[in-house]
């Protein structure tokens, strides 16, 4: 673990974040989600990579290298397996000497292991951020990342980590929601770091997993026929607005309560964009009120996706923090499109079951036949 959350911009004033949302595997994990990582750190080079909840499938304890059994049972082996979870995603990290941190989602807390417990692993890292380690009125992924001038200790950025979801054992239900001690922390915290900065509030990217509900203001009704038509939870249809950049694949699962985060970070005037994950075919940004929303589709194989699972990068320049730049790379650009990679991504990817047992299946039959005809040949 380092000492410090802290980090700097390069010498040449510039600073490489990777945002990764929705890893989202177990112990024995999908290798073309390695694979496609292991690329973009190589491609990339971020000086910070942020995984943004859901870093592991935490509430299914089946897992097997082919088809499911329970491989778990009980807090010591689940938090074994857990380790071993955790351990692909730092892994290439640590080697690289790439500095990361962290915030939860809603499956990382459904387990018998706990946030803290499981932040330890994460910390037992050297390359990983120490999180939250002092106030316990908030969650330990709730806590921000000050980004310092290259040659000074001032603050020119920041990074706001939000804790949005909790699992409660005894109810047996995962609450999705920002607390409200989560948003008096930011407000007083976001108030001293522009009382240090001469009353101008530092420039700052927001990060919770589960989007905020004002994100809906960048999506309209439409027709089912409508380019990029999605069927919503009403059982309607909705599309982007025009102007809103990239691809929605499904309508945003947002919190259930925000408790006035959205209107603290107007009031507060530091927020330059939302961040979130959650939903694993949404990748797309938008600005509403001034403040940018910015959901990133998922990096898991595993789980749910499509063509869209990559990773995201945000530019920041020391010289001018305010005007960020944000960009995606999917599994194609990350991986290329040889035969070999659409394979691995044909193999690995969850929502191609289907297809997969009919190419096995019908592999079968026509080995069986080959072989049925030589023995009658024969």
């Amino acid at each position: 673990m380092r000492n410090s959350n802290e980090i700097r911009f390069r010498p040449d004033g510039k600073l490489i974040i990777m945002q990764v949302s929705d890893p989202q595997d177990m112990k024995y994990v999908r290798k073309a989600m390695v694979k496609m990582l292991d690329n973009a750190y190589d491609k990339i080079k971020p000086d910070l990579v942020v995984f943004t909840g859901d870093n592991i499938l935490g509430n299914h304890l089946l897992d097997a290298r082919f088809g499911t059994k329970q491989i778990a049972s009980g807090k010591a082996a689940t938090l074994s397996v857990m380790k071993d979870s955790i351990r692909h995603i730092c892994a290439p990290l640590e080697e690289r000497k790439i500095p990361f941190a962290m915030i939860y989602g809603n499956h990382d807390d459904m387990n018998a292991v706990s946030k803290d417990e499981q932040a330890d692993i994460y910390r037992s890292y050297s390359m990983c951020l120490p999180m939250n380690t002092r106030n316990g009125r908030v969650d330990c992924d709730t806590y921000n990342i000050p980004v310092c001038s290259h040659d000074g200790d001032k603050p020119l950025f920041n990074l706001w980590m939000l804790d949005s979801a909790w699992y409660d054992k005894i109810q047996d239900k995962c609450f999705q929601a920002i607390k409200p001690e989560t948003v008096e922390w930011y407000k007083k915290e976001s108030a001293r770091l522009t009382a240090e900065n001469g009353g101008v509030p530092v420039p700052s990217l927001m990060f919770a997993h589960i989007p905020l509900p004002e994100i809906t203001n960048l999506i309209e009704e439409c027709g089912p026929n409508d380019v990029g038509a999605v069927p919503t939870h009403k059982h309607g249809w909705c599309r982007l607005k025009d102007g809103v950049r990239g691809k929605m694949g499904e309508y945003p699962s947002v919190i259930e309560e925000s408790s006035g985060l959205f209107d603290a970070a107007l009031e507060c005037g530091d927020v330059k964009a939302i961040v979130s994950g959650h939903d694993h075919t949404n990748c797309f940004e938008g600005n509403y009120k001034g403040i940018d929303f910015i959901q990133t589709s998922c990096a898991s194989f595993r789980c749910y996706g499509d063509k869209t699972r990559g990773v995201r990068v945000f530019e920041i320049n020391e010289r001018d923090p305010e005007d960020y730049i944000t960009y995606f790379f999917n599994y194609d650009e990350l991986c290329g499109r040889s035969a070999g990679a659409k394979l691995r991504y044909f193999w690995d990817a969850d929502e191609k079951e289907k297809q997969k047992f009919t190419v096995l299946a019908g592999a079968a039959a026509v080995t069986a036949g080959v072989i049925g005809a030589l023995i009658k040949k024969k």
